[in-house]
C-alpha cells in the first residue's frame, strides 16, 4: 500500500512566501529558505514551491533561489511557476528539484508535458490545474488563476494524463485560502477520470478535511497557510491520520 502524501506548498513572490484567498490579496508568510528547512525536519512528505507571478510576469524562477532551497532538503521538491520550455525545466531539474510543475504553459503548449516526460520521465512532471465552477460547470483558469481558458476540467485532465503527466495538482480557486475543506465534488470528478496521482489543493483547515479527501481515495494533500501559521502541526496531523485508518509515513 503507497502511503497517503501530506504536502507544503510555498507561494513565493519576489522570493518571499505569501499565501491569500481565492488567489487574491497576498500576505507575508515568512522566508523561503527556513521555511523549506523547517518543513524538511517537520514531518512533511513533498514540498512544492510556486511562483505564483512568473506567468503573469513573463518571469522565470530564478535558478539560484531554487538551488539554496533544494540545499536544505532531504524529502522531494516541486518547483513551479513560469515554466514555459522544456529548457526552463530542465534547468530547474538540473539545480535541485525532483519534479517541475507546469499549468498555464500546459495550456499553451500541451506537447511540453510530453517533451519534459520523455525526457525526465512522467514522475518529474506535475501538471497543476486551477479550476472553478462557472455556470455549473468545472472550468479551467489560467495566469495564476486569473483567466477563464473555457477548458471543462475532465477534458483537460484526460488530455494532460495522456500526454504524459505523472500527477495532477488540482485546486479548487473556490476554496483557495478559505478553510471550508477540499471541494469534494471536484475531487471526486477527477478521480473518476484519471490513473495518476492527484494532489488536492485549496480549502484545508481541518484534521477532518485531510481525512475525507484520503477518503475518497486521492493520494495527496496539499496545504500552505494552516501549516505557515501554526494553526496544524503536521506530525499531529498524521497521528490523527493514522488513528483514523489512514497509511502515512510517520
Amino acid at each position: 500500500m503507497l502511503a497517503k502524501r501530506i504536502i507544503a506548498c510555498l507561494d513565493v513572490k519576489d522570493g518571499v512566501v505569501v499565501k491569500g484567498v481565492n488567489f487574491e490579496g497576498l500576505r507575508h508568510s515568512g522566508d523561503l529558505v527556513e521555511l523549506a528547512k523547517f518543513y524538511s525536519e517537520f514531518c512533511i512528505d513533498e514540498l512544492v514551491f510556486l511562483d505564483v507571478t512568473a506567468s503573469i510576469e513573463k518571469r522565470k524562477i530564478v535558478a539560484e533561489l531554487v538551488t539554496k532551497v533544494a540545499e536544505q532538503l532531504d524529502i522531494p521538491f516541486t518547483v513551479g511557476g513560469g515554466i514555459n520550455s522544456y529548457e526552463i525545466a530542465s534547468e530547474i531539474i538540473t539545480n535541485g528539484a525532483d519534479k517541475v510543475s507546469i499549468n498555464t504553459a500546459a495550456i499553451e503548449n500541451p506537447d511540453l508535458i510530453t517533451k519534459i516526460a520523455n525526457k525526465f520521465g512522467r514522475q518529474a512532471v506535475v501538471v497543476a490545474v486551477d479550476a472553478k465552477r462557472c455556470s455549473g460547470e468545472f472550468v479551467v483558469f489560467s495566469h495564476s488563476g486569473k483567466k477563464n481558458t473555457g477548458l471543462r476540467l475532465k477534458d483537460w485532465l484526460f488530455e494532460v494524463q495522456e500526454r504524459g503527466a505523472g500527477e495532477v495538482l488540482l485546486t479548487s480557486i473556490d476554496r483557495d485560502g478559505t478553510k471550508f475543506g477540499y471541494d469534494l465534488e471536484m475531487l471526486s470528478l477527477a478521480r473518476d477520470v484519471l490513473d495518476i496521482p492527484i494532489i488536492a489543493s485549496g480549502g484545508a483547515g481541518s484534521f477532518s478535511d485531510f481525512l475525507e479527501v484520503f477518503n475518497i481515495g486521492i493520494d495527496a494533500a496539499l496545504a500552505a497557510s494552516i501549516f505557515h501559521f501554526g494553526e496544524i502541526s503536521p506530525i499531529e496531523l498524521k497521528k490523527y491520520l493514522r488513528e483514523k485508518g489512514v497509511y502515512v509515513r510517520i
